[in-house]
C-alpha cells in the first residue's frame, strides 16, 4: 500500500474516532446530573448500546478503526523516519514544526496506554463482573452507572484518566487538522479557520473528558 493510501486510512479512521468522541462525551455528561436521574438515563443508554444491532455494528467498526488507526499511523511514522523527513499532510506556515506534530508518536503511545487501561477496567467489570462497584440494575443487567461511578470515585483512576486527556488534546488538535488536509478539505485562505476549529474541538473534548471524572469524584 502506498504512503498516500496509508495517510488516507489514518485520516479516515481518525475522523471516525473524532465523531465517536462527541457521542461518548455527550453520554458522559449524563453523569453530571443528580444520581436519581443519571442512574436511569445512563443505564438506559447502556442498554441501547447493548441491544441495538446497528450499534453493535458501529461498535465493531469502532474497534476496527482503533486498530487500523494505530497500525497505519505506525507504518506512516516508520516510513517517514526511514526516508527523509516528510510531513503528515500539506505543510503551510511551518505548522508541522510544532511540538505536537513532532511528537505524535509519543503522544499516541500515551493515548494507546489509556485506551487499553480504560477498556480493561470497563470490560472486565461489565462483561466479566470483576472488580468493585459491580451490581445489577432493575432489568437484571450490570449496573453500568454504578461501575462508572465506582471508577470515578477512585482517586488514582481519576488522576490517570484526567491527566491522560492532556496528550489527547494535543493529538486531536494536530490530528484533526492533518486529517482534513490529507483528505483535501482545506484552502490556503481557510487554514486559520481550520486551525481554530481543530483547537476548539480539541479543547472541548480534552477538557470535557478530563473534568467530568473530577466533578463526579467530588460530587
Amino acid at each position: 500500500m502506498s504512503l498516500f493510501l496509508r495517510k488516507w486510512m489514518v485520516a479516515l479512521t481518525g475522523l471516525f474516532l473524532c465523531i465517536f468522541l462527541v457521542v461518548h462525551l455527550s453520554a458522559n455528561c449524563i453523569l453530571l446530573l443528580p444520581e436519581a436521574v443519571a442512574r436511569g438515563m445512563y443505564n438506559a443508554y447502556s442498554t441501547l448500546l447493548r441491544e441495538s444491532p446497528l450499534i453493535k455494528v458501529v461498535a465493531y467498526a469502532l474497534y476496527l478503526s482503533i486498530i487500523l488507526h494505530v497500525v497505519f499511523a505506525l507504518l506512516v511514522t516508520i516510513r517517514n523516519r526511514r526516508a527523509k523527513p516528510t510531513p503528515y499532510a500539506v505543510n503551510h506556515h511551518g505548522e508541522n514544526s510544532q511540538w505536537a506534530a513532532q511528537n505524535m508518536g509519543l503522544i499516541g503511545i500515551f493515548i494507546l496506554v489509556f485506551i487499553v487501561v480504560h477498556l480493561a477496567n470497563f470490560w472486565a467489570r461489565i462483561k466479566l463482573g470483576m472488580g468493585e462497584g459491580v451490581g445489577l440494575d432493575a432489568q437484571g443487567y450490570v449496573d453500568v452507572y454504578a461501575v462508572t461511578s465506582s471508577l470515578f470515585h477512585n482517586p488514582y483512576y481519576v488522576a490517570f484518566y484526567s491527566l491522560l486527556m492532556i496528550p489527547l488534546g494535543f493529538h486531536l488538535h494536530h490530528g484533526l487538522k492533518s486529517s482534513l488536509k490529507t483528505l483535501g478539505f482545506y484552502h490556503r485562505s481557510g487554514l486559520r479557520v481550520l486551525a481554530r476549529v481543530s483547537l476548539f474541538y480539541a479543547l472541548i473534548m480534552s477538557v470535557g473528558f478530563g473534568v467530568i471524572p473530577i466533578i463526579v469524584y467530588f460530587k
